[in-house]
């Protein structure tokens, strides 16, 4: 966070001390928008078309909880038309930047686009030391102002997990820019209502797959972010860290219960998420003579997966060839 706000200070001794900087002319009229996380950045992508251009912040292959913004990305959110976030505790760095550089356009949150969901620790899964749910129960929001700040206490903020809110966060980014650009406005909705149409017809295919299960529950030897996901499709779900935990290393009370419970429920599978070393999932399946699968949660892609065109469409879809590969 110190480095964070020496950032913010230098970007202001200099804009402070240059002149203005005139409008840029090869942009002239597409609106530019800027997004932190990787669902933020596809969804505004399919809304725009080739009417806007979009940039993500978060690099490749980067953990969004320890991403620190460099002072080019400082910059693009103060001079982007639309800025797009999170709101939740993993990009808790935004309110610093919106409080400390007024933005020149607007935000737009994702975790306000939909209904969220308590946090939930469920039983078995480790213990983040210093946190205590029951003190979030009783926490109240701030208020937010009109860059819509105030940290969200005690939610959820996974929400694009599950198809169908990706579903809406998409119109709501294709309606926002519809206000923004009038000019382009039916674009922007007819793109952002065919990419919702797409994402509900996915929402119908898993929520058929898990009917067809004689067992929803899944067993997770990582992060959980899925609550979301895991709500929408009625799923018992068992894991060794809640999804914003930062402990890698779990109880062997932790362990112990993770391996009876695939035991007991004959699980065929122990999953993980991208871009973890799947050591406890590995430790897990070893001792229970079961295999491993990875479930992609879209937060953030690599290198490799953006450079061949990946979208939060074709990610989850694969999760679901995955999901008929492995759960049964």
């Amino acid at each position: 966070m110190k480095k964070l706000m020496l950032c913010i200070c230098c970007i202001l001794l200099l804009v402070g001390c240059a002149p203005a900087a005139p409008a840029p002319e090869a942009d002239e009229g597409r609106l530019r928008i800027v997004a932190t996380v990787f669902p933020a950045y596809d969804f505004a992508r399919a809304a725009v078309g080739d009417g806007a251009e979009v940039a993500l912040l978060l690099p490749p292959g980067v953990e969004s909880h320890s991403y620190e913004p460099t002072p080019a990305d400082i910059l693009a959110v103060q001079n982007c038309d639309l800025f797009i976030y999170l709101g939740g505790e993993s990009d808790a760095w935004v309110d610093t930047i919106l409080t400390a550089v007024q933005p020149r356009g607007e935000t737009l949150r994702m975790v306000d686009c939909v209904d969220l969901l308590e946090e939930e620790h469920v039983e078995g899964m480790q213990a983040e030391r210093g946190h205590d749910h029951d003190e979030d129960e009783h926490h109240e929001e701030p208020e937010e102002d009109s860059h819509g700040l105030g940290e969200v206490t005690g939610m959820d903020e996974h929400v694009w997990t599950s198809p169908a809110n990706a579903a809406e966060i998409t119109l709501a980014i294709g309606e926002r820019l519809a206000e923004l650009d009038s000019a382009r406005k039916e674009a922007y909705r007819e793109n952002a209502e065919a990419y919702a149409a797409e994402l509900t017809d996915l929402d119908q295919r898993f929520e058929a797959f898990f009917d067809a299960q004689p067992s929803r529950t899944i067993v997770f030897g990582d992060r959980f972010p899925l609550r979301y996901f895991a709500e929408r499709y009625d799923l018992d779900y068992y894991a060794a860290f809640p999804g914003c935990g930062t402990q890698t290393e779990p109880s062997a009370a932790t362990i112990a219960y993770l391996t009876e419970k695939v035991r007991a429920e004959q699980l065929p599978t122990v999953w993980y998420i991208e871009f973890s070393n799947h050591l406890v999932a590995d430790c897990i399946a070893e001792a229970t003579g079961t295999q491993t699968a990875m479930f992609h949660t879209c937060h953030n892609v690599s290198k490799a997966e953006i450079e061949s065109g990946a979208t939060y469409l074709s990610l989850m879809e694969r999760n679901l060839e995955v999901l008929q590969q492995y759960f049964a």
